[in-house]
């Protein structure tokens, strides 16, 4: 009867060193059959521009996970919208979103302005407005005979509907409004006609101070001068409560204060909005609004009730994000749509569409750092940055090969299977969850170089330690292993630790420093087990280094090996044994 044959004192190093080369070969083959070649960059080295928001909210309950992921899926959308591909959303920590915009096709900069805009849309009533601060030169002009200006100026475009689609046209900010009336006359006149007359400044100001302001908000509204830029407040306040608003005329470069009262309808019940040119009117770039039921209904009601009120009180204010964006007059009831109007650019039309289809943020985000890379700078940082490991490991090599020498050729052994597994690795994640490696992620693989080379050296130092204590070459690669195993785990548990610390607790790029970190350390400990270990283990059989050539790096009388001590050699074994 055979016997089985009984284990070898020093394992099946074959196996594992195979098992290692097979998963290095598979990854490489995954990534070239993917096509994924190459890790995804980041904005600091592709070019770009990286902007951090953080969440801020009176309420610290409603900064919270369901919010944040609202406000990434929001943000995620208006980014598309522009143009823009490839561009990253995610959360960090708790109350931090960072937006990656590539220097890619696309209105980037449009983005950029408008990306943390909260986007809440309310249609208020106005109850008074006024200029403030200085009012515009307004040349005075002598009227025809029998012209006289009209008492009281349009504050905006008309909002009677046109049959059957019911929409609203809205002026922006009294822009095109503070015009006299030219069929306003008293007596026809026989001369020829003459441009009306312009009002005076006192004029102006009674015209548009007409209404009542509740005595709670009247010394508010009377000390507001929105010409003054720290009085330019964002006045959103209970949508069911009485607010001030600015609004400024960037034509006749006058700002306006309004006295405005509870939210009439919301941003949220639009359906769509749509930014179009206006080829039948000329009024030029507008936003068209289509209104949900409730929406519709709740615009029909605030409406039908404004047709019936005196100017201005017969105007109701679309406030975006605080400010008064327009004014118009309402002359009967309106549902189903609403066009805004007001000498819009085509960027400004499209982004107040974008903003108002997607929806109002959950949060109020501030813009905490923006950092914008030039596709140039990014290129000069990448090849800093590899040059920069190409040193590291050069220098790793030089000394392995000058201090170690037969043994130097083991670690560049296992910093290639590193190197190759990492790039593999960053490739296929750049791919599959978005991994983007960026300049501190870099800076983490040129550390993992020396922290994959000092698990090396405290690999040899142990065996070298065996052989100056007269330890053959195959007792003392076992011997040492159980001790510089436990070293070496450590070190690597320490590294991995902080690594995973200052991943949880950091936001940004020194993320990406901590992921790589991590992720090669973790490298560090499967090369060593399954790479270096057998590698060595299968060398020691070799006549090479067995027999201690001068130029393996474990010649005994280099080292200053000394006869072995009976009880020595005892105790070694049977701390290894214990071990």
């Amino acid at each position: 009867m055979a016997t089985p044959k009984s284990r070898p004192r020093d394992g099946y190093p074959g196996r594992a060193l195979a098992f290692i080369l097979v998963i290095t070969v598979g990854l490489v083959a995954l990534m070239f059959g993917t096509g994924h070649t190459t890790p995804r960059l980041g904005i600091d080295l592709a070019g770009g521009t990286s902007i951090t928001l953080t969440a801020k909210s009176d309420n610290p309950a409603a900064i919270n996970k369901t919010n944040m992921d609202t406000a990434v899926n929001i943000l995620q959308k208006r980014v598309n919208a522009f143009g823009v591909s490839e561009a990253e959303v995610q959360t960090q920590g708790s109350n931090t979103i960072i937006v990656n915009i590539p220097n890619k096709d696309g209105d980037n900069e449009q983005a950029i302005k408008d990306i943390g805009q909260t986007a809440k849309l309310y249609f208020r009533p106005v109850l008074a407005l006024a200029p403030t601060g200085a009012l515009p030169n307004v040349p005075a002009a002598t009227p025809s005979a029998g012209a006289s200006p009209s008492a009281s100026p349009s504050t905006g475009a008309s909002a009677a509907p046109p049959a059957p689609s019911a929409s609203a046209t809205a002026g922006r900010a009294v822009t095109d409004g503070l015009k006299a009336d030219p069929t306003a006359s008293a007596t026809p006149s026989t001369a020829p006609s003459a441009a009306p007359s312009a009002p005076s400044a006192a004029e102006l100001s009674a015209a548009l101070t007409q209404g009542t302001v509740p005595p709670e908000l009247q010394q508010q509204y009377t000390a507001l001068d929105c010409s003054v830029q720290g009085q330019r407040l964002d006045y959103q306040t209970d949508p069911t409560k009485n607010t001030v608003a600015c609004s400024f005329d960037a034509e006749k470069g006058v700002w306006y204060k309004f006295a405005l009262g509870p939210v009439a309808g919301e941003g949220k019940n639009i359906d769509k909005a749509m930014a179009s040119f206006d080829t039948q009117q000329g009024a030029g770039w507008q936003v068209q609004l289509q209104f949900n039921d409730a929406g519709s209904k709740a615009f029909a009601a605030s409406t039908g009730q404004l047709a019936t009120q005196p100017s201005p009180t017969n105007q109701f204010a679309i406030v975006l994000d605080g400010k008064v964006v327009s004014h118009p007059s309402v002359s009967q009831s309106i549902s189903g749509s609403a066009v805004i109007t007001g000498s819009f650019t085509q960027t400004e039309a499209k982004a107040l569409a974008n903003v108002l289809s997607f929806g109002a943020l959950p949060l109020t985000f501030e813009m905490s750092d923006v950092t914008t890379v030039s596709p140039q700078l990014g290129g000069d940082q990448l090849k800093a940055g590899l040059v920069a490991g190409g040193i590291g490991m050069i220098l790793v090599v030089l000394y392995s090969l000058v201090y170690y020498r037969g043994l130097g050729l083991v670690s560049i052994a296992g910093l290639v299977v590193s190197a190759a597994l990492t790039y593999a690795i960053m490739s296929l994640l750049g791919a599959g969850i978005g991994f983007a490696l960026n300049l501190p992620a870099v800076c983490g693989a040129i550390v993992a170089i020396g922290i994959t080379a000092d698990s090396f050296i405290v690999y040899f130092e142990r065996i070298r330690d065996e052989v100056r204590d007269g330890a053959p070459l195959r007792p003392a690669v076992q011997r040492a292993w159980p001790r510089a195993r436990r070293t070496i785990l450590v070190s690597d548990f320490v590294s991995f630790l902080c690594a995973a610390v200052l991943y949880l607790v950091s936001v940004g790029k020194v993320q990406g420093f901590a992921f790589t970190l991590g992720l090669t350390t973790a490298l560090d400990v499967v090369v060593i087990f399954f790479f270096t270990k057998p590698l060595i283990t299968l060398l020691a059989r070799t006549k090479f280094f067995a027999e201690g050539n001068k130029w393996s790096g474990l010649d005994p009388k280099r080292l200053g090996a000394r006869p072995p001590v009976r009880g020595r050699r005892r105790t070694s074994a049977t701390a290894a044994k214990e071990v």
